[in-house]
């Protein structure tokens, strides 16, 4: 077990009809957290779930001083949700900022992993596709979607992370606030692609550590057609877009 972090750590968590995944996932959050990152917040971002999501974590708040909820008028987008959790953090003193899914796709398990990494990378991500990392329980063509979305986005932006698209992620409070996350509109697989590469072209400390990606245990994916083919025209259109800096970033360089 590595050593505890100094820094306060955020675990963002965007929900959509999570109702029956919510409270086991906050338990196992909590669990993981207390030893490595004893200051730690969760903050769930809820996007007017119609299953009554929003109320579960408001429960869930109202006995843990550690669960903050973002109540969202809305559906508006996965990329959006994490945008207004990534606000909130930095305003409260967030030193690490975690994005992972509600699900359980992403196991509560590798945060100490994850936390740990970032004392020498600036944002650490969840990789499938390095050794040690993999997939499970998922069928042949949803496979090949993801692996052939990493190659592609890979490809397309010479970079030479393996897991692109991936959502499991620790970034440094340094990166959030040097990018221009106000300029930031797309979703899915491609808002998690324009975020590494863009700390990338900054010239930030991009580290891989392996996990091996569950499908959710209840719910429906979140995943659709129009996701996807937003990656497909939006990634080549990341290499000539310029990159901004936020001002702050401006005035610390």
């Amino acid at each position: 077990m590595p050593p505890a972090s100094p820094d306060p750590v955020w675990v963002v968590l965007p929900t959509y009809n999570e109702r029956e995944n919510l409270e086991p996932l906050v338990t196992a959050v909590r669990s993981v957290l207390d030893g490595p990152a004893p200051d730690h917040t969760i903050l769930i971002v809820d996007d007017a779930s119609p299953d009554g999501t929003g109320e579960v974590a408001d429960a869930l708040a109202a006995r843990d001083p550690h669960v903050r909820v973002l109540h969202r008028p809305r559906k508006d987008g996965l990329g959006q949700a994490y945008l207004a959790g990534f606000d909130v953090a930095l305003a409260e003193g967030a030193g690490l900022v975690v994005e992972m899914d509600a699900d359980f796709s992403h196991d509560p398990a590798y945060l100490p992993a994850l936390i740990g990494a970032a004392r020498d990378a600036d944002l650490v991500l969840g990789s499938r596709y390095v050794p040690g990392g993999g997939i499970r329980n998922w069928g042949r063509l949803r496979t090949f979607v993801s692996r052939g979305g990493c190659w592609y986005a890979r490809t397309v932006l010479g970079v030479e992370v393996r897991d692109l698209t991936g959502g499991f992620k620790c970034f440094r409070r340094a990166v959030l606030e040097a990018l221009d996350l106000r300029s930031i509109r797309s979703q899915g697989y491609a808002f998690q692609v324009e975020l590494t590469y863009r700390a990338l072209q900054l010239g930030f400390r991009v580290k891989e550590v392996p996990i091996v990606f569950a499908d959710r245990r209840v719910g429906q994916s979140k995943m659709s057609r129009r996701i996807v083919l937003e990656a497909i025209w939006m990634i080549p259109a990341l290499r000539t877009r310029p990159v901004h800096a936020s001002r702050n970033e401006v005035e610390r360089v």
